[in-house]
């Protein structure tokens, strides 16, 4: 008995360390689901930088200020008064780009002939007057044109505006650039173009209007305006903007509008560009 015992204990001690020894049994674990992978927008494209507006330096012999082209005119005569009929129409037709282009070329492209800017509205009271008669003293042209010029510093500076003419042997007023329409019936009537241009000259230190006596650029316009068959002013009837608010869109009474005033200024402006 006593030797059963001590071989169940010499056994034993010879299990412990192997017991020991035996890995114990591992959990085999289901690994988390990865987390999607998280895109970083784009940055955002940075505007580009604008550009900075070029200023003109070095002398200026002469500004231009063009202060013609934004409305055009659509008259219509009957027999009567009570027949007649008048709109404004607002226009993009470059007219002011125009006056600006033939003035430099002219010059034969003088470097010193600058297109001067102006203020939007700064000339509705030399348009719209107080009165007819006198005007006071801040609707006349030099004034204005002194009011926004003061660092301009040009010799002299061009105006271009339009006015009001009588057309010859009427009573029709016709009103700065645009077309009228004359006559009775369809056959009897007739459509023209006209263009009533001004242009003033003011000295850029006194503030003077600088006369040309010999030069009369109106009268040039008005011999466009008679009722003849010249091609710069006689236009077609199916040409003549019906409604008036047709005319912004017209590209024919763009290019024969631009083709008259052209014709204008060509015969005009040497007389105002000549030096003294």
């Amino acid at each position: 008995m006593f030797r059963f015992a001590a071989s169940a204990l010499v056994l034993l001690c010879f299990l412990a360390p192997a017991a020991a020894q035996t890995p114990p049994a591992t959990t085999t674990q289901t690994p988390a689901p990865a987390k999607p992978a998280v895109k970083k927008a784009a940055p955002k494209a940075k505007p580009a930088a604008k550009q900075p507006v070029a200023i003109e330096s070095g002398p200026c012999r002469l500004g231009v200020i063009s202060v013609i082209g934004d409305r055009y005119a659509v008259q219509k005569f009957g027999l009567t008064i009570f027949e007649n009929e008048a709109s404004e129409v607002p226009i993009d037709w470059g007219l002011d780009d125009l006056v600006f282009s033939h003035v430099r070329a002219a010059t034969g492209n003088d470097p010193t002939v600058r297109r001067i800017a102006y203020p939007k509205g700064v000339f509705e009271p030399f348009y719209h007057p107080k009165t007819i008669l006198i005007r006071d003293p801040g609707e006349r042209l030099p004034t204005i044109v002194r009011s926004f010029t003061t660092n301009a510093n040009c010799d002299r500076y061009l105006v271009a505006t339009t006015y009001k003419a009588e057309l010859p042997n009427t009573h029709m007023t016709l009103n700065g650039i645009g077309t009228y329409n004359q006559g009775l019936g369809g056959i009897l009537r007739h459509s023209h173009l006209f263009a009533n241009i001004a242009i003033t000259l003011v000295d850029g230190r006194s503030y003077e209007e600088i006369k040309r006596p010999f030069v009369n650029f109106g009268a040039n316009f008005a011999a466009g305006l008679r009722l003849t068959e010249d091609p710069l002013n006689k236009l077609d009837n199916s040409l003549f903007p019906d409604p008036p608010a047709a005319a912004s869109a017209s590209a024919a009474l763009r290019e024969r509008t631009r083709a008259l005033i052209t014709d204008r200024l060509d015969r005009g402006l040497p007389g105002y560009l000549k030096e003294d």
